[in-house]
Order: C-alpha cells, then sequence, then structure tokens
C-alpha cells in the first residue's frame, strides 16, 4: 500500500543563502568532472512509447548506469568531495591555492600526502569512494549493513578497497564508520550528514549537480520547457537536496514539481514531512527493501533543509513497482532504446507507475496535474549492480 504527502513545508523561491554550508554554487564542480580521463556525460534517453503506454505525454532518463564504468552515479559525489578535502590539505600546508590542472599533477605525482578514507553504505557510494581512493593511491575502509549483497561487496572489493560488514542495519553502519574513524584518525567521507560531520556531506551533494548541468547541455535552449515533474529516489536525501537547489536556481520561474520516491521499508523523508513536525524522524521502517540504495533510515541533516523546503510530493512504495520497473526499462515498449536499471535506479518509474496507477493517490495524482500533457524527468541512478538479483527480476513475468 502506498503512502504520500504533499510537503506543506515547501517555499516557491526559498533563499538558500540561509543555509549553513552551501557548497552547491561552487564553480568549479562541472569543471571538475569534465576534467577527468575518464569523463562523459551519460545520456538522456526519450522513452515516448512508455509514456503513452502509462498516460503521459512524454517521460525523459539520465542514465547514470553508465557513469565512470562504474553503473552509479555515486562517483560524483564521493570524487569531488575527496578532491576537495585533498585541496584544502595541501593548500593548507603549501599556501598556494591549486588549479584543478594543478590539483591533478598533484595527485598523480603522489605528493598529496597519505589518507585513509571510509564511509557506510548500501553499495554505491561506497564503490565511488574506493574507486576515488584508488585512482589517487589512497586507502579505502568500506563499512556495509548485513543484507548487502555479495555483488555489491566484490564490486567495492574490486577497488582495492576493505569491507567491514557490520551486523546491523544502513544506520548501524553509519554509527560504526564514524566510531572506527574517531579511533583510528581516519577520513569520513559521508554522503549523510549528522553533528560534527558536515562539510564534506555538503561537498558530495554539490558533486551531483553535475548530472542536472548536463540535462541542461544536452537540452540546450529547450531545457525550461522540457519537463514539468521530476522523480527522485531517495536515501538520506542527498540527490534530492541537490536536485532541490538546482530547480529552484535554475528554473526558477518554471521550476518542475519535484517529487520524492522512497521505499515503504526505509521512508524516513515521507516519516519526518508527516509527522516530523518540519524536524527530521527515523522511519519505522525495517530498512529491508529490495531498493538497497534507498535502505536509510534517518535523513541527512544538511540535506533535509533543501528537501524540506524544495520537493514539492513525498511518496513510499512497495518493492512490487520496482521489480515492474526494472522489467518496463530492459523490456521496452514500441521503438524505445532499452535501459540496464537496478532495484534502485528504476525507482523513479516505480513511482511513476505506482501515482498514474493507485486508486489511493487519484487526488494527488489530479492535484499534480499528472497527465497526457505531461513530460516526466527520471534519474536512473544505477544499473544492474546486483546481477544476480537483477536477471531474477527482469526475466520474471509477474
Amino acid at each position: 500500500m502506498c503512502q504520500f504527502s504533499f510537503n506543506p513545508y515547501c517555499e516557491l523561491h526559498p533563499d538558500w543563502e540561509t543555509v549553513s554550508l552551501n557548497t552547491f554554487g561552487s564553480d568549479d564542480i562541472f569543471p571538475f568532472h569534465k576534467s577527468l580521463d575518464v569523463y562523459q556525460p551519460t545520456p538522456l534517453r526519450s522513452l515516448g512509447s512508455l509514456a503513452s503506454a502509462i498516460g503521459v505525454g512524454e517521460i525523459l532518463v539520465k542514465d547514470e548506469s553508465l557513469r565512470f564504468g562504474l553503473k552509479a552515479f555515486k562517483a560524483l559525489g564521493a570524487s569531488y568531495a575527496i578532491h576537495r578535502f585533498i585541496k584544502s590539505r595541501v593548500e593548507a600546508e603549501t599556501g598556494r591555492r591549486l588549479s584543478i590542472p594543478e590539483f591533478l599533477d598533484t595527485a598523480g605525482s603522489g605528493d598529496c600526502g597519505s589518507y585513509t578514507f571510509c564511509t557506510a553504505t548500501d553499495g554505491n557510494h561506497g564503490r565511488g569512494v574506493a574507486w576515488t581512493a584508488r585512482w589517487l593511491n589512497q586507502r579505502a575502509v568500506i563499512y556495509m549493513p548485513r543484507n548487502s549483497s555479495q555483488a555489491r561487496i566484490d564490486g567495492i572489493r574490486s577497488e582495492g578497497a576493505e569491507v567491514v560488514v557490520v551486523d546491523g542495519t544502513y544506520d548501524q553502519a553509519v554509527t560504526k564508520a564514524a566510531s572506527d574513524a574517531r579511533r583510528n584518525g581516519w577520513v569520513i567521507i559521508s554522503d549523510t550528514s549528522y553533528p560534527g560531520n558536515m562539510g564534506i556531506p555538503s561537498w558530495i551533494m554539490a558533486g551531483y549537480t553535475t548530472i542536472f548541468r548536463e540535462i541542461d547541455d544536452i537540452l540546450g535552449d529547450q531545457s525550461p520547457s522540457a519537463f514539468d515533474t521530476v522523480f527522485i529516489q531517495v536515501g538520506v536525501g542527498a540527490l534530492a537536496a541537490a536536485a532541490a537547489w538546482y530547480y529552484t536556481v535554475h528554473r526558477r520561474n518554471r521550476r518542475p514539481r519535484l517529487i520524492s520516491v522512497e521505499p515503504l521499508a526505509a521512508d524516513c523523508l515521507l516519516e519526518s514531512i508527516r509527522f516530523g513536525c518540519g524536524d527530521t524522524r527515523t522511519s519505522r521502517g525495517d530498512q529491508d527493501s529490495m531498493m538497497a540504495g534507498l535502505n536509510c533510515g534517518t535523513p541527512s541533516i544538511l540535506a533535509w533543509e533543501y528537501v524540506k523546503r524544495g520537493m514539492d510530493f513525498f511518496m513510499a512504495i512497495p518493492d512490487d513497482y520496482s521489480r515492474r520497473a526494472m522489467r518496463l526499462f530492459y523490456h521496452p515498449c514500441g521503438d524505445d532504446p532499452r535501459l540496464v536499471s537496478g532495484e534502485s535506479g528504476a525507482a523513479g518509474l516505480a513511482g511513476l507507475l505506482a501515482l498514474m496507477e493507485s486508486d489511493k493517490m487519484s487526488s494527488a495524482r489530479e492535484q499534480l496535474d499528472l497527465g497526457p500533457r505531461s513530460s516526466v524527468l527520471l534519474i536512473n541512478t544505477e544499473g544492474d549492480t546486483d546481477p544476480v538479483n537483477f536477471r531474477n527480476v527482469v526475466t520474471t513475468d509477474a
């Protein structure tokens, strides 16, 4: 049974200058990513046949399954955050500012110091941290909850990182990683923020804006009118925060509706909107959704300010919608291209399916004005990061 709520705290033109550690406007984010040898903008796919079948005018999908060869978008945030951290340390020691080419030269020569980076993850963020650490010849220790798939564990180990599986949830892995980092003097590259850990999560969130910059570059002059609704899958809220900031700033007068999609088993943002009186709450779910990358029980404190003030609508859905969405992407309608989309990657389409089909949400659908004239943007945030489960899902008819 889907759960949902409109956002009573949403502001049409929020003043982001009042938010602490607002790094979204940094002018080096997109240039840094473009400077990487492996950089290629990920494609924007049009799924016209699927749009007709569902009952909307157009569906555009930003396909992050091709990002950096890692099958997920998360390395955008991890790489930018680690770059900012090391750059700040080198600049403090040398007394000179480093341009992006100078940073890359310093990193390539091994003159950027020695660090151990650690984080908690459900899979994709941890691999992004491990990948960046390996590129910079640094050590990485990655903490994962007990329900992590072996494929995601192996993916992180393939980047040379040490993996610690915690006998608990994602939130418990966050606590363990923070405790060990304090004891060992490690650097936490966390995509969730909490008291005492705010700066690096702000850089991670800022790194995700490259996704939306690329969309604007692809669409060119058509961008302001290309879509009116964006579905964003949500874990701790970092990607949703990036979307909220980006579209309230760059599409100020034609801002699309922003819709948050979570699993019922880990619906911390929806719970916070419905019952938090403006503050964050921990989900009452068991954090055991098939949408593993979204199994987060507590919102990021820093992301929350952007999410609370910038998102229009929150919904939580059962896993069956994600399974259907994965199959619809992989077995396309008509002439639509095939998309490989993992359990969390398909969550945006899953949310669209739920809104268009659920009788319980018919009034919400009408209020959001979703129908044949709607143009929808989805982000396929991951490919088949768990190949075994992916094959099981896409080869099953039901």
